[in-house]
């Protein structure tokens, strides 16, 4: 018996909290004014893995990040073509993202119909509703303390200074160079292994966390406004067979591998609804599957908040349901108006649960729609919020991999990545 549980994986543990987080939540549901237990109960496990998760990431980016920059030595030109070449992929799949959204829901008009009344607008009132500005968004990205960066999990601001700090060191010659090169990388390999040990809770924290989310909405809450959640993961479908999927095939990447790499990190980011949860497990696995450190280290940190497909998606289509929800007619022109502004300042924002609804909010204030729609959409945003972040997280992982195809090394570090792939299998 002992025997057989030590031969299920990590990927299956994980499935089966998940059946029975939702077994939990449909069975225990949190009732208003009843006592016992409720499935809310078990946020505690989700919050300690997320905040276990939270504590890492830091220290892996900077470690990663400054060994896969300074180690090339005096050649910067490397990683500037990496940073540009990423960054134009980075814009290209989230104009295509909203392409689609903007589609989809133009099609579908899946706010025809909607009662904005319904909405719970106390709810609304914690959400900001200033919207980002591109300026405010650059001014964010540089920390004006490293310390507070990292106590606020700045990943941002953190990949900014970790750059800035490797170039430098680059230049930096003798024994200092290679004294701290040698730290960093210690640092990295060691929390590598932290990982392992904090992946070892994950079936707990994301058991905890899907039943906390069907027990505060219950699965009838997919009836309202099923249209909304439809026109969503329909959208999202589409843009991985329209865009992702043709861009694996046209870069070659091997989809079987690929596909094996990204089903665990897409498992906890749908289910916990964070892509800070999958960053450190999903770094792994692309390293694992043949994705040099150094293109590791610097793409999947800077998608982490340059390029979020779902969300930027999710963006297109809730901003127009709430101007078909209100009956405003929105043109084509003003409706691309508002997606080249979301476009611009969704970027830098933390990939946390609901930071969407933050710029949603923004949009709609300055775009004069009702912030009643955010109200009628939270009742469904966290069933949203899951396919979105997992799609996010996707993405990022074979715009790691697209990357590292463009520059032909993926694959040079084929021993380090059959060992790195048995330590992953063994946890």
């Amino acid at each position: 018996m002992l025997g057989r549980l030590r031969r299920v994986t990590q990927t299956q543990w994980i499935i089966v909290s998940v059946i029975v987080g939702i077994a939990i939540g449909v069975l225990w549901p949190d009732a208003p004014g009843t006592h016992g237990f409720h499935a809310s109960d078990l946020r505690v496990l989700s919050n300690i893995f997320l905040r276990m998760i939270k504590s890492l990431v830091v220290p892996l980016i900077f470690g990663t990040l400054v060994v896969g920059i300074a180690g090339h030595g005096d050649d910067m030109k490397q990683v500037g073509r990496l940073a540009l070449r990423s960054i134009i992929y980075f814009e290209l799949a989230t104009s295509l993202a909203l392409v689609i959204g903007l589609a989809a829901v133009n099609i579908a008009k899946p706010g025809v119909g909607v009662d904005l009344s319904r909405g719970d607008e106390s709810a609304v009132a914690a959400i900001p509703k200033t919207q980002p500005t591109l300026a405010g968004v650059l001014e964010h990205t540089v920390p004006q303390s490293f310390a507070e960066a990292w106590a606020n999990n700045e990943v941002l601001q953190i990949v900014f200074f970790s750059i800035i700090f490797a170039v430098a060191l680059a230049r930096v010659k003798g024994k200092p160079k290679e004294t701290m090169l040698a730290f960093c990388e210690a640092l990295s390999e060691v929390m590598f292994k932290f990982v392992a040990i904090v992946m070892a809770f994950a079936p707990f924290g994301i058991g905890g966390a899907i039943a906390v989310t069907v027990g505060h909405s219950g699965l009838g809450v997919l009836v309202n406004l099923a249209k909304m959640v439809g026109t969503l993961y329909v959208a999202l479908i589409a843009f991985v067979l329209l865009v992702l999927l043709p861009i694996a095939i046209f870069t070659k990447v091997p989809m079987r591998r690929f596909l094996r790499a990204i089903k665990e990190p897409w498992l906890i980011a749908f289910t916990t609804a964070s892509s800070e949860a999958a960053l450190p497990r999903a770094m792994q696995e692309m390293e694992a599957i043949g994705v040099p450190r150094r293109i590791v280290a610097f793409v999947m940190p800077t998608g982490y908040s340059f390029n979020l497909d779902g969300s930027t998606l999710y963006l297109a289509v809730a901003s127009v349901f709430a101007a078909q929800a209100a009956g405003i007619d929105m043109p084509l022109r003003d409706q691309l108006i508002m997606m080249g502004t979301l476009m611009l300042t969704s970027k830098g924002v933390a990939a946390v649960p609901r930071a969407s609804l933050v710029i949603l909010a923004g949009a709609l204030t300055q775009f004069k729609l009702p912030l009643e729609a955010i109200a009628v959409i939270l009742g469904v945003d966290a069933i949203m919020d899951m396919a979105r972040t997992s799609l996010n997280v996707v993405g990022n992982c074979l715009a790691t991999v697209v990357m590292a195809r463009w520059d032909g090394v993926l694959g040079t570090e084929v021993e380090h990545s059959i060992d790195r792939r048995a330590e992953l299998e063994g946890v």
